[in-house]
């Protein structure tokens, strides 16, 4: 366990990112990676979920790049406890293709975003930085896959889920949360701001009734406005 530049992130302005993985070469990629990045750095290391759950804690980074496989307490059981800590910690969790019941799992221990590690390095990058902003991302291909499950899972509904008091817009942006997209990426495709954007995704997690953006996605599913397939 290791917290390189605690000390120089402080105050710093910059996304302080925790690394969390048992692969001391993933981990040494990836921080290469943000090394290059001008406004993150990384401020700790662990190779297990226990050490990862202390130097959250202690350096309370802005987000724990988490991976979910390890030895001992694993990352969803990581997750849980960082959470579970009240800080300013979000955690990010580096996923495959294949691990679907592990991403519902994290989903309820709290995590904020899930990326498949086959991403391109500049959409991990760009990733951080949606989840530090205080946004929830997950993958486009995640997000079939989660979608998937749960239509897997669920009984099939009679009826589509009714959207009362959903104005056509929101429509709009519900389908778009249903396929993956962060906020930023909502506004580059209906052509609003990013902030527009943000308000109308709050005004549906009022509408709906739901706590938390992953929550839309299902009902995005639910209304039938996105589909497994697509």
């Amino acid at each position: 366990m290791t917290a390189p530049g605690e000390t120089a992130g402080t105050g710093s302005g910059r996304i302080r990112v925790l690394l969390v993985d048992d692969q001391p070469l993933v981990r040494a990629g990836l921080r290469v990676l943000i090394t290059d990045a001008p406004d993150i750095e990384v401020v700790g290391e662990a190779g297990t979920g226990a050490d990862a759950v202390r130097l959250a804690r202690d350096v309370r980074p802005d987000v724990v790049l988490m991976d979910l496989r390890m030895p001992g307490m694993d990352g969803i059981r990581a997750t849980a406890a960082i959470t579970a800590q009240g800080g300013p910690s979000r955690v990010l969790v580096l996923t495959t293709f294949d691990d679907d019941d592990h991403v519902h799992a994290a989903l309820r221990a709290g995590a904020s975003g899930f990326l498949v590690k086959d991403m391109a390095l500049d959409d991990i990058l760009g990733a951080i930085r949606v989840v530090a902003a205080g946004d929830a991302l997950l993958a486009p291909g995640v997000t079939r896959r989660l979608v998937a499950e749960f239509a897997r899972r669920a009984a099939p509904a009679a009826r589509p889920r009714p959207l009362d008091g959903v104005t056509g817009r929101e429509r709009e942006v519900l389908t778009l949360v249903g396929r993956g997209l962060s906020n930023s990426e909502i506004a580059a495709e209906l052509v609003i701001s990013v902030a527009t954007a943000k308000a109308h995704v709050g005004r549906l997690l009022t509408k709906l009734g739901v706590r938390d953006r992953v929550h839309l996605v299902i009902a995005a599913y639910d209304a039938g406005l996105v589909t497994p397939a697509g």
